[in-house]
């Protein structure tokens, strides 16, 4: 086992925790607005895993791409992801989310996390717990 096989494994060891604690907040049925700014940070951080644990499953297969939008649409082309526009609007959102705050903005980042990104980021997860 390579160097690259271990880091790729390791990262998603990673994220699996981080998708566990998202899901943990996720399983809250009426979160509180200070719930909601947790699970909205703890989305950031494991969508940032995801696409880094596809970089580098990417480069154990001899794929090279190194930025995160490069990274969504060559993993979707390699059919490790589907559905790459909601993958490349995570990404516009978590960059929007990391920069401003507004409560309106906060809601409807709760709602795109609770009610689409999270799926696909579960979807990964399978898809790459299959591959170990």
């Amino acid at each position: 086992m390579d160097n690259q096989d271990i880091r790729w494994k390791q990262r998603f060891a990673n994220y699996r925790l981080a998708l566990a604690n998202l899901t943990e907040g996720i399983e809250i049925s009426k979160p509180s607005d200070l719930e909601k700014s947790g699970i909205i940070q703890i989305f950031e951080y494991t969508f940032e895993l995801a696409w880094k644990t596809m970089k580098d499953y990417l480069k154990e297969m001899e794929v090279e791409v190194n930025y995160p939008r490069e990274v969504i649409k060559t993993a979707f082309s390699y059919e490790l992801i589907e559905d790459g526009d909601t993958w490349i609007d995570m990404l516009e959102k978590r960059n929007l989310m990391s920069h401003t705050y507004d409560k309106k903005n906060a809601e409807l980042a709760y709602s795109l996390i609770k009610n689409e990104y999270f799926e696909k980021l579960k979807t990964l997860e399978a898809y790459l717990s299959k591959k170990l």
